[in-house]
C-alpha cells in the first residue's frame, strides 16, 4: 500500500519545455535495471540535463537550482511523449514528485504516472502560462492540488481549475491502493458474488 493522496500544498519546480519525451526523462541506457529501485531512477531523472558530459552538475538546470523545490513538477505541453517506458514514471516518483502539471500528456505516460502514484494534472494553456509566470516571480509560491474535489489552485493568484481523472484511479490514489491492493480489498465481495452466482 502506498501513501494516500488527498490534498497537496507545495512549492513547484518549473520545466517550461514542450515535447519532453521519455528518453529525456530517463535515458535509455538506464533501462537495463530489472527491478524498480526508486532512488536509482530518481537520481537519474533528466540525467543528461542535470549533469555535464564529465559528470559534474549542470548548474543551469532547474533541478540543480536551490531556488526551486517541492513535490509538484510544472512542465510544458506534451509531456512524456515517445516510448512507453514505465521507467520514466519511476524516475519522477523516485525523485519525489507527487504531481506533474501540464497542458497535455502523452496517454501512455499519463497512465504510467497514475500507476506509480504520481498525479498528472491537465490544465489549460492559459492557466499553465500564468503558473509559470507566478513561479518565475516568486519561486516560493505554492499550488494546492485537491484530488477529492479535482481542483488545482495557484495560491499566488487565487485562480483555480478543475481537472479530470479516471474514477477508478482516483479511488486508488485516495486510498493508497495499487491494482493488486484493490483486488484484495474487494476479495470478499468477489467471493460473495461468485457464491451467489447461478451454477450451471
Amino acid at each position: 500500500m502506498k501513501q494516500k493522496f488527498d490534498i497537496i500544498t507545495s512549492t513547484c519546480v518549473p520545466l517550461p519545455l514542450e515535447n519532453v519525451d521519455t528518453d529525456q526523462i530517463i535515458p535509455a541506457r538506464f533501462l537495463k535495471a530489472t527491478t524498480r529501485e526508486e532512488k536509482f531512477f530518481g537520481d537519474n531523472l533528466f540525467r543528461d540535463w542535470r549533469y555535464n558530459p564529465d559528470g559534474s552538475l549542470n548548474k543551469n538546470f532547474v533541478l540543480n537550482d536551490p531556488k526551486y523545490s517541492g513535490e509538484v513538477l510544472v512542465a510544458g505541453k506534451n509531456f512524456g511523449s515517445g516510448s512507453s517506458r514505465e521507467h520514466a514514471a519511476w524516475a519522477i516518483a523516485g525523485y519525489g514528485f507527487r504531481v506533474v502539471v501540464s497542458s497535455f500528456f502523452a496517454d501512455i505516460h499519463k497512465n504510467n504516472e497514475l500507476n506509480n502514484f504520481v498525479l498528472p494534472v491537465v490544465v489549460s494553456e492559459q492557466f499553465l502560462s500564468e503558473l509559470f509566470d507566478s513561479i518565475k516571480e516568486n519561486p516560493k509560491m505554492q499550488v494546492k492540488v485537491d484530488l477529492p474535489n479535482q481542483t488545482i489552485t495557484n495560491l499566488s493568484t487565487g485562480k483555480s481549475e478543475k481537472f479530470d481523472i479516471n474514477g477508478y484511479k482516483k479511488h486508488c490514489l485516495i486510498n493508497g491502493l495499487d491494482d493488486i491492493d484493490y483486488l484484495l480489498s474487494v476479495k470478499d465481495k468477489t467471493l460473495s458474488y461468485e457464491n451467489k452466482a447461478v451454477k450451471f
